[in-house]
């Protein structure tokens, strides 16, 4: 039988070892995390573009107005993107402290009841006997420490970091920009109907690969993953090519 202090000991050394776990994951979250907001503000900027200048290219010859159209949309959806982003950051930021205020309060109201809670997440990694007993003993006499199990493991809850918030919400309004001079861009360079076939040939590429990235982050097939995404961002240019051509002399 291993006496109180090495319980404690062995209860602290796999609560650190299993910190550290969880530590060394939270960087390559957060790169994905990054990623996934550049394919976010990328995919969406270049979608909603394209069907604009296609569509503007359907119903009117003149330049001017395609590329106007084109600069017009595409600073309007990255700031919305960013907006977006940003709004909606704030208010998981603002859920996660309201419950974990609301956690704290159960903890302090009904600390035998909080305290079983965390006896049941222990015993779920496989702790039992005095070893459990140890770290249920250690965990509940941090209150801090207490809380972020509770969040993280009872509510599945994780902090949105707030210094992050305006600096994530700028990339995908940057992304969306970058995205959208994908089918904007042969219009400086190419007459009007070439540069109709080059924006979405060139969207088509971009589209289909951000899909088979998309996949390789998540879970899917990156190939079925890129093709459907570069169908329906083709067939949403389309639809505003149409409606373009509709209304066009």
């Amino acid at each position: 039988m291993m006496d109180s202090n090495t319980q404690a000991a062995t209860a602290e050394r796999l609560l650190d070892e299993r910190t550290r776990a969880e530590t060394r994951t939270a960087e390559p979250h957060r790169i994905g995390a990054k990623l996934s907001e550049i394919i976010l503000g990328g995919q969406d900027g270049l979608v909603n573009v394209a069907g604009v200048i296609l569509g503007l290219a359907a119903a009117t010859p003149d330049m001017r107005i395609i590329i106007a159209g084109g600069l017009a949309a595409t600073f309007a959806e990255s700031i919305s993107m960013a907006a977006v982003a940003y709004t909606s950051a704030l208010a998981d930021h603002d859920f996660y402290r309201a419950q974990r205020a609301h956690e704290r309060r159960e903890i302090r109201a009904t600390p035998e009841l909080e305290r079983d809670e965390i006896r049941e997440i222990f015993a779920g990694w496989g702790f039992e006997g005095d070893l459990l007993d140890a770290a249920v003993e250690h965990i509940t006499n941090h209150e801090e420490h207490w809380l972020d199990i509770m969040m993280a493991h009872e509510l599945n809850l994780q902090p949105v970091q707030e210094k992050h918030l305006l600096s994530d919400a700028l990339l995908v309004g940057f992304s969306a920009i970058v995205g959208s001079l994908v089918p904007l861009a042969p219009f400086f360079f190419l007459p009007r109907m070439t540069a109709v076939w080059a924006g979405l040939i060139f969207s088509a590429v971009v589209l289909f690969a951000v899909g088979a990235i998309k996949a390789r982050l998540t879970v899917g097939r990156p190939l079925r993953s890129g093709v459907q995404m570069m169908l329906i961002g083709i067939l949403s240019a389309l639809a505003g090519y149409g409606i373009g051509a509709l209304f066009g002399g």
